[in-house]
């Protein structure tokens, strides 16, 4: 069976897990957070643990860590770190192994930054926790870090704040952080997940890096196997709480035996250079054409001489046929988050027109525009944050349309009938957002844009938050709408492969202006713009599996 352990001797081990286990509160669904898991991380390589939401990946990580909440504990198993046990091991013992011997890298960097103090203090505040060197030697190693993973201008950002930074640049941060004290081992939780193709790629050709040239061993928690193809030297694979297949990474790429992981495998989205099948659609013209779309961003005061100005979307104009798919990409920065609320009109423009259904919107005070706006429905990056935590399902579906008039038993049917569509049960109408996973609460803000019927769905990075499989599950519900209903859909996504997989035509974004346009087929197999090249190019996993690029790659 693939999930055997192969002991390793203790001194080829940086980390070695045996029989964890590690129990959840009373009323929780299942039992344990960890069941019996047992995997050994062999010194200077990269083992990736990958599984969906749930799995336990991240409960093993901060096990390993010490930094396991109270509410839940470990009731079985050894984690030898470096080969001393650290099961049993008191508070002050597992702080001295913290930043020395084993430090981590989290998900979300700017959560786990400290936005009240300037980079260079956070990194000093690591190494004085550990009575590590003099105020200069500490300053001088900061810079030294700052160097090393790629920032620019090293004495300039140790004084920036966090959120002065980009997300990639907070990441870089976080990365130097944890390189402080030069630990042995390196745990990175997610450290991609939200991050554009390019600066995915520039992060883990940095870890790939710093591994090789330090000889350090790295568990690299993610859910992506395209991920686990550009880095992994071995995989173990969790679900649910157990270890379901482990061995090395071209092994599980290549020849899966567990059902869990070649489902996660067939999930993983992946360039297909062939265009999607057209829909059939009533109407032969554009459901909305743009024209020269302009928007800037203005803040500070002239008068005090700190005025910013960032040009956001700068004369963009494109068309999107009924019942089609116009994927716009990029990465952070590109506009096109900006352009979606352009033409859902949460904010106005400064030039340009947009032609919705043959009525240019772009003009229209919000009255006006208020007939319109149920034609025109928006999908949410963020399921959870987007739906109101107080309020049943039920209400959320139907406060819309009430508000427009239509009678609550007329709602309430359409509500159940679209829960239905979208694959929940009619009880989800009585229950909140807290009870239902990060895809059921997508389904649910599916269901909701639906409601009016609309016209046009504009999908802003509505997957980007879901695990494959359960962003490969959502692709298909939408889909299924589209080809069921007939509407017209923007997707913005900065996940070209994502895009592939659902769009008729694609846009790509740089600094606010369209620099290609065209079908995948062109886009992904014969691009025009070098910055499309750089995007294609950064995908991960996109390369004959199992094979991995070489630590020192340029």
């Amino acid at each position: 069976m693939s999930a055997h352990i192969h002991a390793v001797s203790a001194p080829e081990v940086a980390l070695s897990v045996r029989g964890l286990t590690i129990s959840l509160p009373k009323g929780m669904e299942r039992a344990h957070a960890v069941e019996n898991i047992s995997f050994d991380l062999p010194r200077g390589q990269i083992l990736c643990v990958i599984g969906e939401s749930g799995s336990g990946k991240s409960v093993t990580a901060n096990t390993i860590m010490g930094l396991l909440p109270k509410a839940i504990g470990i009731t079985a198993g050894s984690i030898q770190l470096d080969g001393r046990e650290i099961v049993g091991m008191g508070p002050e013992a597992l702080r001295s192994l913290r930043g020395r011997v084993v430090s981590m890298i989290f998900q979300d960097p700017l959560s786990a930054l400290n936005p009240l103090m300037t980079v260079g203090a956070q990194i000093d505040e690591a190494m004085l926790a550990h009575g590590v060197g003099t105020p200069t030697s500490r300053r001088e190693r900061a810079i030294e870090l700052l160097t090393e993973v790629g920032l620019p201008d090293p004495e300039v950002m140790y004084h920036q704040y966090p959120f002065r930074l980009s997300g990639g640049q907070r990441q870089r941060v976080m990365i130097a952080m944890a390189l402080a004290l030069e630990p042995a081992m390196l745990i990175a939780d997610e450290p991609t997940t939200a991050l554009d193709v390019t600066t995915q790629a520039q992060i883990l050709k940095l870890i790939r890096d710093i591994q090789h040239r330090k000889g350090m061993s790295v568990m690299f928690i993610t859910h992506d196997f395209g991920v686990v193809a550009e880095i992994a030297d071995s995989v173990v694979v969790m679900e649910k709480g157990r270890v379901v297949e482990q061995g090395s990474a071209s092994k599980v790429l290549r020849t899966p035996e567990h059902p869990y992981t070649k489902r996660l495998i067939a999930a993983v989205p992946h360039l297909t250079g062939e265009d999607r099948k057209p829909i059939p659609a009533k109407d032969a013209g554009p459901i909305l054409k743009v024209e020269n779309l302009v928007k800037t961003y203005r803040s500070g005061s002239a008068l005090f001489r700190t005025l910013r100005v960032v040009p956001a979307v700068k004369g963009v104009s494109f068309e999107v046929a009924a019942g089609r798919t116009l994927g716009v990409v990029g990465e952070s920065g590109s506009g096109k988050s900006s352009l979606g609320r352009l033409l859902i009109k949460l904010m106005d423009c400064d030039g340009g027109c947009i032609l919705f259904d043959g009525v240019d919107i772009a003009p229209l005070s919000e009255p006006a525009f208020r007939s319109s706006r149920q034609k025109i429905q928006m999908i949410f990056q963020d399921p959870f944050a987007s739906l109101n935590p107080r309020t049943t399902i039920g209400r959320i579906l139907t406060v819309g349309p009430l508000a427009h008039g239509m009678a609550y038993a007329k709602a309430r049917e359409e509500a159940r009938a679209l829960l239905d569509h979208v694959g929940l049960d009619a009880g989800a109408f009585d229950r909140y957002p807290h009870e239902f996973s990060g895809g059921q609460r997508q389904r649910i803000g599916i269901a909701r844009a639906l409601m009016f019927k609309p016209k046009l769905l504009i999908a802003d990075e509505a997957v980007s938050a879901l695990d494959v499989s359960i962003q490969a599950q959502i692709l298909q519900l939408l889909d299924r709408v589209q080809r069921e209903t007939g509407v017209s859909m923007i997707f913005i996504t900065h996940d070209l492969r994502v895009a592939s997989q659902i769009c008729d035509e694609i846009a790509v974004m740089q600094k606010g202006e369209i620099v290609e346009q065209g079908p995948p087929s062109q886009i992904f197999l014969n691009p025009q713009s070098d910055y499309t090249r750089e995007l294609v190019a950064a995908i991960p996993g996109e390369r004959p599996q199992g094979q991995k690029p070489e630590a020192a790659e340029s």
